[in-house]
């Protein structure tokens, strides 16, 4: 397979074990086994006697139907079960499409969502946004720019890096131009459930849509990325059996003890998603103070959910140095919008974690010692 490097990945290798304070971690705060057992009564004990064989391909009857809870017209045959959301992305990608197919993918956007694609043959077309009109999907665009070998819209909302999140009305808009293209729609909803106003929160995709494809994790919003547990949930049958049949060559079946965590955290999302929606608003205020009192270096558009966002850098530097001298002299690593294939010009903070004030303070402490405005 002709693949490019993982670029934020890569990155990522390279400095975040390494670096004191990580100021752009996509994640919310974690939590240890102990903490995740102590939950629920009885939850210690059952794990010591979760059966260490061959696990059910699609996933566990009972984390299906935990995760077929979050939808309203998905039950749990409708979901599939992955080591985390990446292989759901590689699967669908190498599954579903073939050589020349054209795929439009909203960005900028994680590496995987537009490079399997390309790898596998297909044509691309970036769906770019911009920070000057707040980083909003146009949908007249997409329109424009569907193919006759169109075969899916890649979409992801809440959005990494921006914090960007579309009205209803643009979701429902959005889905009626799909459905009107007989096109298949792979919406990344990893944030959903992440966002600040309850009443913001979009309905997801496959329930509005049959041709719909809801990818979930249980990384960013729970924060339990050590799970590796992701999934779609579509009501498209023959997508769903395409993507089964591949995951026979990726992993097969999954962690049979991780099934069984991510399948407890679901019962208790209530106590851990409040939790972690408490910890990202508490330092995205913090953020906002901090952007208003430095407009001179950054730009700024709030986030409107999930626990990240994508200021932008006035300096007359490059993000590619900027974020390498805070990272050598401060001991804080951002991340360059480069790593998504998109400007010099931006960088993604993230403040879903515990320990972001700290972070923070470090960055402004370089600030105001090596930056002369």
């Amino acid at each position: 397979m002709n693949i490019q490097p993982f670029t934020l990945e890569r990155y990522f290798a390279q400095y975040e074990f390494n670096a004191p304070y990580l100021l752009c971690t996509s994640d919310c705060e974690s939590l240890t086994v102990g903490e995740l057992l102590a939950l629920e009564p009885g939850a210690a004990e059952g794990l010591q006697q979760c059966w260490l064989g061959y696990t059910e391909s699609q996933g566990s009857p009972e984390l299906r139907t935990e995760i077929a809870g979050l939808y309203h017209q998905i039950d749990l045959d409708d979901i599939l079960v992955h080591a985390g959301a990446e292989e759901a992305i590689f699967n669908f990608m190498n599954a579903v499409l073939d050589p020349g197919d054209h795929v439009i993918v909203h960005s900028p956007c994680y590496q995987s969502l537009y490079e399997v694609a390309r790898a596998a043959g297909c044509q691309l077309t970036r769906w770019a946004t911009a920070e000057a009109e707040d980083w909003t999907l146009d949908l007249a665009w997409l329109e424009q720019h569907i193919q006759p070998n169109t075969k899916v819209i890649v979409v992801n909302c809440p959005h990494n890096p921006t914090g960007y999140l579309m009205s209803q009305d643009a979701q429902q808009q959005l889905i009626e131009i799909a459905r009107r293209h007989n096109l298949l729609l792979f919406f990344d909803e990893v944030y959903r459930g992440l966002e600040y106003r309850p009443e913001d929160q979009l309905p997801a995709a496959c329930d509005l849509y049959e041709n719909a494809i809801s990818l979930g994790v249980m990384s960013k919003t729970y924060g339990l990325a050590g799970l590796r547990i992701g999934w779609i949930a579509t009501r498209n049958r023959e997508v769903y059996q395409a993507m089964a049949a591949f995951k026979d060559y990726t992993t097969i079946c999954n962690s049979a003890p991780s099934e069984y965590l991510a399948a407890l955290a679901l019962r208790q999302k209530g106590a851990i998603v409040e939790r972690n929606l408490e910890i990202a608003k508490h330092n995205l205020a913090l953020l906002n103070s901090f952007f208003d009192r430095h407009q001179a270096i950054f730009s700024w558009v709030p986030p409107k959910a999930g626990a990240i966002a994508f200021p932008g850098l006035k300096l007359n530097q490059s993000v590619e140095a900027f974020c390498a001298d805070v990272v050598a002299q401060a001991g804080v690593l951002l991340l360059p919008g480069t790593k998504y294939d998109f400007d010099d010009r931006h960088f993604r903070v993230g403040f879903g974690r515990k320990n972001m004030p700290e972070a923070l303070a470090r960055l402004e402490a370089y600030l105001e010692e090596q930056i002369v405005v």
